[in-house]
């Protein structure tokens, strides 16, 4: 096991001493108006998500495992750039941070043609991308094929580093998004040539199994789910598909957690940035919630669980 990484392991125990537990959240669902809110807040802010991306990246300049967190914000900039540059807006606004690849080095990419601009994960998928939506000025189908590509590289990705804790990070992410993705192209009744490009696919269910079941309806989609481990995400699709949501989140949350037993690798690192996320999306939660006057009951079915 690796050592070199002991100081950051060091700093990020610090850290996970600031976010916000269920306490703190609660104390924020109960704070009497948004300057309270505030202070509750600033009182334990230790930085946006960019801000953490910096830090974690300074301890371990050169992690390939790190530096999947950020695919799906690469990927994601990747649809904004080829939409704002086919409708003839800039794409500034629908950027996403942090991210490994800016907003002009993708502009630069699809003026010039030029892919060596790109990492190599993100190539081939730029040129199929642009083509997709050039011939067929389809945006659903560009975001399914684009967010499939990022998860096949995600998943590539971790194999090759051998890193047991990303895989495992990355083939829950997949599970999740492929289950959904069925979900609701079982609903829109979207035939097999969608649902290739849509659904990725995973050691746990199958893509062309899960293809196939798709295709034979809603009801039976949720069938088959139930006779897998993941019977419980099959249940809360026919209750609340928002529940669905919050409960996939959840699952990554369990699974990072096994790295607050680790004292050296990478592994704190990418758990302190996933926690992270985590926290921020809660915090938006219960702003939101709060500002259509969600009484305390709601919020709290909403949020996600917490790292610490």
């Amino acid at each position: 096991m690796s050592t070199d990484y002991a100081s950051a392991v060091a700093v990020v125990r610090t850290l996970e001493n600031q976010l916000f537990n269920r306490h703190d959240f609660d104390q924020l669902i109960n704070a009497r108006d948004g300057k309270e809110f505030e202070t509750l807040i600033n009182s334990k802010n230790s930085g946006n998500l960019t801000e953490v991306w910096e830090m974690l990246r300074s301890f371990a300049p050169d992690s390939k495992e790190l530096e999947i967190m950020l695919y799906r914000n690469d990927f994601h900039n990747l649809k904004a750039v080829l939409k704002a540059m086919i409708s003839g807006r800039e794409p500034d606004k629908y950027l996403t941070e942090p991210s490994t690849i800016k907003g002009n080095t993708l502009k630069e990419m699809f003026r010039t043609k030029n892919t060596d601009l790109l990492p190599a994960h993100m190539r081939d998928t730029a040129v199929k991308a642009y083509g997709i939506l050039t011939t067929t000025l389809d945006g659903q189908l560009l975001d399914s094929f684009i967010d499939t590509e990022c998860l096949k590289a995600m998943r590539k990705s971790a194999e090759k580093s051998g890193n047991n804790f990303i895989m495992k990070y990355v083939e829950q992410v997949t599970v999740c998004a492929d289950i959904k993705t069925a979900y609701r192209c079982s609903k829109m009744g979207k035939d097999r040539n969608f649902l290739e490009t849509a659904i990725c696919g995973s050691d746990e269910l199958d893509k062309e199994m899960l293809i196939r079941i798709t295709l034979s309806g809603t009801e039976n989609l949720l069938n088959f789910l139930d006779s897998t481990q993941y019977y419980e995400l099959s249940g809360l699709l026919r209750e609340n598909p928002a529940k669905f949501e919050k409960r996939c989140d959840d699952l990554i949350t369990e699974q990072v957690q096994t790295a607050q037993f680790k004292a050296f690798g990478t592994e704190p690192l990418i758990a302190y940035y996933i926690a992270k996320e985590t926290e921020i999306k809660n915090l938006r939660i219960i702003k939101v919630c709060r500002e259509c006057g969600a009484d305390m009951e709601t919020i709290t079915e909403r949020l996600r669980e917490t790292y610490v």
